[in-house]
């Protein structure tokens, strides 16, 4: 079994990522009950972080050390893919890279605004790292000059992640006229590039590709059942017997 963790990096995984089982973003806890269910590989795209306990790095380190695969890419996988690259979790894709090499060290920089699941995870602001993407393509519009791009990415990085949105930026743009700054909104989102699906889809073929079950192999590190662990267990279990 293969788990694929996502939401509204790909709203449309049900018919591009056939054969996985996809699950919703994860929160802490998930990633154990994958293992326990018996994945023998899981994707973390999408997870929770401003409302819920986000996916913990000892459940990463738990499923590896169980001869789990782990692959992290685009969103919060590309977070926990650059935190946990050393024990063995595989980092997917140049958001998962940047993180790793230190180009990003934001969280934020992959966080956006999105519908819920029961509207389609329709995305209500952009993420940076799209924002970027966008701006960098050698085949922009001649109007969006390398001056104006990074006046557009400044404006971007000025905004909390919560009210990035291409109106928004052109707003803070100093254009000296309404009509210029609806013209610049239109021309951003007719250019503007999904990174973070691009990624993602990278990660849906990397678990189609990977046909072994659990490696057999232990890692070359011990892991740890600390107390915390332990009560995450013990929860985890509880609501296992009350259903």
């Amino acid at each position: 079994m293969k788990v694929l963790f996502i939401g509204p990096t790909l709203p449309d995984a049900a018919r591009v990522a056939p054969g996985l089982d996809i699950r919703p973003p994860a929160i802490q806890g998930d990633l154990y009950r994958a293992v326990r269910d018996g994945a023998a590989a899981i994707g973390l795209v999408d997870g929770g972080f401003e409302y819920t306990a986000p996916v913990w790095h000892k459940e990463i380190l738990y499923a590896l050390s169980e001869g789990v695969a782990v692959f992290g890419a685009a969103s919060m996988g590309a977070l926990r893919a650059a935190e946990c690259r050393a024990f063995g979790m595989v980092g997917v894709g140049t958001i998962a890279q940047a993180y790793a090499d230190g180009t990003l060290v934001d969280d934020a920089d992959v966080a956006q605004l999105h519908a819920p699941a029961e509207l389609g995870w329709v995305s209500l602001t952009e993420p940076l790292v799209n924002i970027l993407a966008t701006l960098q393509q050698p085949d922009l519009p001649a109007s969006l000059t390398p001056d104006l791009c990074n006046r557009i990415e400044a404006a971007a990085r000025q905004l909390y992640f919560k009210e990035r949105t291409w109106r928004a930026i052109a707003d803070r743009v100093a254009l000296p006229d309404i009509t210029l700054r609806k013209r610049l909104e239109a021309e951003l989102k007719a250019c503007a590039r999904n990174k973070k699906r691009e990624d993602a889809l990278l990660l849906v073929a990397a678990m189609k590709a990977h046909d072994v079950g659990r490696s057999h192999e232990r890692p070359d590190w011990v892991f740890q059942e600390t107390t915390l662990w332990r009560d995450l267990v013990d929860r985890e279990n509880a609501k296992l017997l009350m259903f």
